[in-house]
């Protein structure tokens, strides 16, 4: 642990021993009337940040409308994480907008539950998600971008044409999590899958920013808007799980294992509402958080080009011109320190929200009941008294000897403690596995002009798109 790390531990645990009984945390100047609501609202990463850096790792914040007052608490405290996602993690629920509003889609998946109904619901999906199994899945991930890369980024790159790389990685993880799920193809759905996803992101954009949403049961345009995009994605799941219902012989994908899978203390297994809401959960966040890791990181290989042709040596000597497989996976090092710096900076779950059952203290602060506590990787993984250059991209952070100056929960792109992502070892395998492929073969350019900005919706998007020139890689 470097100096700075434990400097800032060991003043943590002291603040946390003696709380101040008078004091309130930090707060940024606020409107009388709705608080920190518009500033929040006028650049949601930007206000954050500097709440961040100017007041402080817990800063108080407040947004209110005529009707109710929201009290929330930034926290960018490693140990205030811990104490929040582990140590007293049942104190803090889901119960907030941000999840409330995903229930609508994900009903009572893993993502969304809480209490003895997600422990069970974990202890019958864990299985599925063992590595060895998960391995199993690498040969239908490289065939999926390499049949891609074929049909469009050949051709393409030929031409030279730019393709929207942040569309290219949707289409293929939506490819990749169809056939490991539900043994589909959802190409043929794609435009209509892909349009119904944009449209629940924008919904849930919406009601999460409305000062007082509307139920969905009421029938303006917008609810209409996000009923549609709910059916078509309950249309596409509901007929493979009736269909596997019917048929007796057993498929080798997640779907499939869910189905088998058995609670070991009860031997109950899901129903068809559960499959369907880990599916729908499962479907929804694979496909999205990986295609926009794999996004952001061409994006700063384009920027950082020392680093893309350290990654094309490294891609060189181990695969020798071959198509990557799960077994190169741990060999490819300097990838995954790639893909750990890209989670740094722009991590896809950007932002999530607990509720504090009782009171509690963090960083040496009351924190009342009912306060939402924000956890934001976002903010984290760029705390200046955390990281040294935190707008830096330095994929050495991450390598053998620099990560254990880490503190832990100072990065956790993927959750962390008992609700941990159950699909992290998944998204890294198959990120690995795609940025392998396509890094190998092709040289990724910035189209001039066009820097993406993220924008801060469910996930983290490039705003605009990512559109990018393709070339053969050099000695290709």
């Amino acid at each position: 642990m470097t100096l700075r790390a434990a400097l800032h531990e060991a003043t943590h645990r002291l603040l946390s021993a003696t709380p101040p009984i008078d004091r309130r945390a930090p707060s940024p100047p606020a409107d009388p009337v709705l608080g920190h609501l518009r500033a929040f609202r006028a650049d949601q990463l930007g206000f954050l940040l500097r709440a961040c850096t100017d007041h402080g790792d817990l800063v108080h914040l407040w947004f209110g409308n005529r009707l109710r007052r929201l009290d929330a608490y930034l926290c960018a405290d490693p140990e205030g994480a811990r104490h929040v996602l582990q140590e007293h993690h049942r104190n803090y629920h889901k119960r907030t907008r941000g999840f409330d509003t995903l229930r609508l889609v994900l009903g009572n998946g893993l993502l969304t539950s809480e209490g003895d109904f997600w422990l069970r619901q974990r202890r019958i999906a864990q299985p599925a998600f063992h590595r060895e199994r998960i391995a199993g899945f690498a040969y239908q991930m490289v065939r999926a971008v390499e049949d891609r890369i074929e049909r469009r980024w050949v051709p393409a790159s030929r031409r030279g044409e730019r393709l929207d790389v942040a569309a290219e990685m949707m289409r293929i993880t939506l490819r990749i999590v169809g056939e490991t799920m539900l043994s589909i193809d959802p190409s043929e759905d794609a435009d209509r899958v892909g349009s119904a996803l944009e449209s629940l992101l924008v919904g849930f954009r919406r009601r999460m920013q409305s000062a007082v949403p509307l139920p969905i049961g009421w029938p303006t345009e917008e609810n209409r808007k996000l009923q549609g995009a709910i059916a078509t994605i309950d249309e596409v799941v509901l007929r493979v799980i009736e269909e596997r219902r019917r048929s007796p012989e057993p498929r080798p994908d997640l779907l499939g294992m869910l189905m088998s899978a058995t609670d070991e203390e009860t031997g109950e297994r899901m129903s068809d509402q559960q499959l369907r809401d880990e599916v729908v959960t499962l479907f929804l966040a694979g496909h999205e958080t990986t295609a926009l890791a794999l996004s952001w990181a061409f994006l700063l290989l384009s920027l950082h080009p020392e680093a893309g042709r350290k990654l094309r040596d490294e891609l060189r000597q181990v695969l020798q011109g071959r198509a990557p497989t799960a077994e190169d996976v741990p060999r490819l090092e300097y990838t995954r320190m790639v893909l750990q710096e890209t989670l740094r900076l722009y991590p896809p779950a950007w932002n999530f929200g607990r509720t504090a059952r009782e009171p509690d203290t963090l960083a040496g602060y009351p924190i009342p009941a009912g306060s939402l506590v924000l956890l934001c990787p976002y903010v984290m993984h760029r705390n200046p008294r955390l990281w040294d250059n935190p707008e830096g991209f330095d994929p050495e952070r991450f390598s053998p000897q620099n990560s254990v100056n880490i503190p832990r929960f100072a990065y956790f792109p993927f959750g962390a403690g008992p609700r941990q992502c159950i699909g992290n070892g998944f998204a890294m395998m198959e990120a690995t596995l795609l940025l392998a492929t396509i890094w190998s073969r092709f040289d990724l350019a910035l189209v001039p002009g066009h820097v993406p900005a993220p924008q801060p919706t469910v996930t983290l998007r490039p705003r605009g798109g990512l559109p990018m020139l393709v070339r053969a890689a050099p000695g290709t």
